[in-house]
């Protein structure tokens, strides 16, 4: 074989330049690395979260509690306290406030309890009803047929200075104590 084709393939230790190989090998471990910081990136990232900055719940101000006639179920909507500039309107969330009674409220997630979709209040039937799999609730958020399991989440509330707020920073499900 040639020397000239010897170098080409193999590479040269005497003038230092690289063959295939040596390239294939330099590529290889490039894209290993990059890889790896693909992978370890959202690890690392999840592993130092919670060093960042602490994510909790957080007492939102719904406005006055005059806004809300009592025997009335009104649309709320608030920004989620854990959510960042970058957020945008992703950052927006309703609730449905009903109003028993003086000092009385009940405050519902709009989730439906089956599979997330937001549930309409139609104040004629005074039904919630969910539009994606038929699910329905009485005013009072518990079940009243279609497949959800349960009735609709509720917020803790609270009235403070004549306010009405709610605990907010996680979505209401059942880990979330009722009031």
């Amino acid at each position: 074989m040639s020397g000239d084709a010897h170098d080409r393939r193999e590479g040269c230790a005497s003038c230092g330049r690289g063959g295939r190989r040596n390239f294939m090998l330099k590529a290889g471990v490039g894209l290993m690395g990059a890889g790896g910081i693909a992978v370890g990136a959202p690890i690392l990232g999840f592993l130092l979260g919670p060093v960042e900055g602490a994510h909790g719940l957080s007492w939102i101000d719904l406005g006055a509690i005059d806004q809300y006639p009592i025997g009335q179920t009104r649309y709320g909507e608030f920004t989620e306290p854990n959510a960042s500039p970058i957020d945008g309107m992703t950052s927006r969330a309703g609730c449905w406030i009903r109003r028993m009674a003086a000092g009385q409220f009940q405050i519902f997630s709009v989730n439906c309890a089956h599979l997330g979709c937001p549930v309409r209040w139609f104040a004629q039937s005074k039904l919630f009803l969910c539009p994606c799999h038929g699910g329905a609730y009485y005013e009072d958020g518990t079940r009243a047929s279609g497949p959800p399991p349960r009735g609709l989440f509720e917020y803790p509330w609270r009235i403070e200075g004549g306010r009405l707020h709610i605990q907010a920073g996680t979505l209401p499900g059942i880990e979330t104590p009722n009031p």
